[in-house]
């Protein structure tokens, strides 16, 4: 079974072999040394080819046609592991074979294939793309379950609002679950009170679109028990206290927590990995109208802890207490969330390094490690108690959003880590879910992060 897509498109890679054309991935030692194929030697010679990182020479045959193409690694490939994305983007388009490379072959063609990501679901002309022949000594399957993950989790934090709000991304779920024969409930509108979901259907009440819980489960009982919550704010208008426009324009981002939980969980249903599954969304559109909650309101939370709203566009925590609270009442053995939560966190570390907090030293220690494996970057941030009374309040038990503007990551961490008590080990992801800009194994826009390095440790621990 091919593994699930939401937006169907042609495969990177090809099976054609002999009728591939070759491409020599080479550094600059490589032209120095001669060590080489002789014709494309004498022609990277002749054309002054330096084999500077991400460089592309054309190579024709003695009648004129095309007959390969070198590649330019850089004086140091591993600083790049992903530079082959580049390559996707770069090739004209046909069928090719990587003749040599100084690169293993998993990276070699995981990276090709991640940078080889469009969407174009929009536009009105598509054109053809480079296919790659994956190397026989590559994990095919696994690269294009991984493949699949990212891709769905790309897509779907780049599918507009009007696109992708709740009721879509219910259907998106749905269509995840059925494909790996996963069972699915759904809570909606103000059945979320009557089942004590309060944070959720207040948050979300204010929209057209209901707010509503999604829930996953896939495996089978007495394996390893993995929950993944993932923040699904389809849209983030700020709700009362209004973002300004510029602030709103990547806001269809705000449910990339979901998307990424949703990529992970197909990596782990696609590789069957014995474990037992359970994905709980929290899906709601932050909009503005009549009934919307309003700056300080204090709200009860499916945990008995009270809440009081000190700013409406700190709604993101309040989503994601109710799904905490609900996945620690089984006490599973690795609760993970992700969510698109904090500006801090990104002032912090920048767009493409994502911050994960939990007092687990041997997890954080396990999720490095798997991070430097398959070089997708992670860096841990304390979760430091000093600030427990930042998210204190004269008037309930904690506030949505604490004055003074210092350590917002670690507080909203800490506001979170409050609604998890059972669970033998808890980690938060503060993701941006999203790339400003080009890079090899990205082409821009909506990013998968950290979902990698966590189907890589999961997978791993149960070895």
């Amino acid at each position: 079974m091919a593994p699930y897509q939401f937006i169907e498109r042609p495969t990177p890679f090809n099976t054609k072999g002999g009728s591939t054309l070759p491409i020599f991935a080479v550094t600059p030692a490589h032209i120095e040394t001669g060590t080489i194929d002789p014709i494309a030697l004498n022609w990277a010679r002749r054309a002054g080819y330096k084999a500077e990182s991400g460089s592309l020479l054309l190579i024709p045959t003695a009648e004129g046609h095309l007959g390969g193409a070198l590649y330019g690694l850089g004086t140091n490939p591993s600083e790049q592991p992903y530079i082959t994305g580049r390559l996707a983007r770069a090739l004209p388009a046909g069928d090719w074979h990587i003749e040599t490379a100084p690169l293993t072959a998993n990276r070699l063609a995981l990276g090709f294939g991640l940078g080889s990501y469009r969407f174009d679901r929009y536009k009105s002309e598509k054109s053809p793309a480079a296919t790659l022949m994956i190397p026989r000594d590559a994990d095919a399957a696994d690269i294009k379950r991984q493949l699949a993950g990212v891709f769905l989790a790309r897509d779907l934090i780049n599918t507009p609002t009007n696109d992708m709000g709740p009721n879509q991304l219910e259907a998106v779920f749905r269509g995840l679950a059925e494909h790996y024969k996963a069972e699915i409930s759904v809570i909606s509108g103000d059945d979320l009170l009557t089942q004590n979901f309060p944070l959720v259907h207040t948050v979300g009440r204010a929209s057209a679109d209901a707010p509503r819980l999604l829930e996953l489960r896939w495996g089978k009982k007495g394996h390893r028990k993995v929950t993944l919550v993932g923040k699904g704010v389809c849209f983030d208008t700020g709700g009362l206290d209004i973002k300004p426009a510029a602030s709103m324009l990547l806001m269809k981002k705000d449910m990339g927590g979901a998307a990424n939980v949703m990529g992970l969980a197909l990596m782990i249903m696609d590789a069957k990995l014995k474990v037992d599954l359970r994905v709980i969304v929290p899906v709601v559109e932050n909009a503005i109208s009549s009934n919307a909650f309003r700056p300080g309101d204090i709200y009860r939370s499916r945990k008995g802890l009270t809440v009081q709203i000190d700013n409406t566009d700190a709604e993101g925590r309040l989503i994601l207490a109710d799904a905490l609270a609900y996945a620690d009442e089984e006490e599973p053995e690795l609760l993970i969330d992700m969510a698109t939560l904090t500006g801090a966190a990104r002032v912090a570390l920048g767009p493409d390094l994502p911050p994960f907090f939990t007092d687990d030293a041997n997890l954080a220690h396990d999720l490095t490690e798997a991070s430097l494996e398959t070089d997708d970057p992670l860096w841990r941030l304390p979760l430091y108690s000093g600030y427990e009374k930042d998210i204190r309040t004269k008037f309930a038990d904690l506030t949505n959003a604490p004055a003074g503007g210092m350590a917002g990551a670690i507080t909203a961490a800490l506001f979170l880590k409050r609604f998890v008590s059972k669970a033998k080990s808890w980690v938060h992801f503060d993701i941006y879910g999203w790339a400003p800009s080009e890079r090899p194994h990205s082409p821009g826009g909506g990013e998968a992060q950290a979902i990698r390095a966590l189907f890589h440790h999961i997978r791993e621990s149960l070895r």
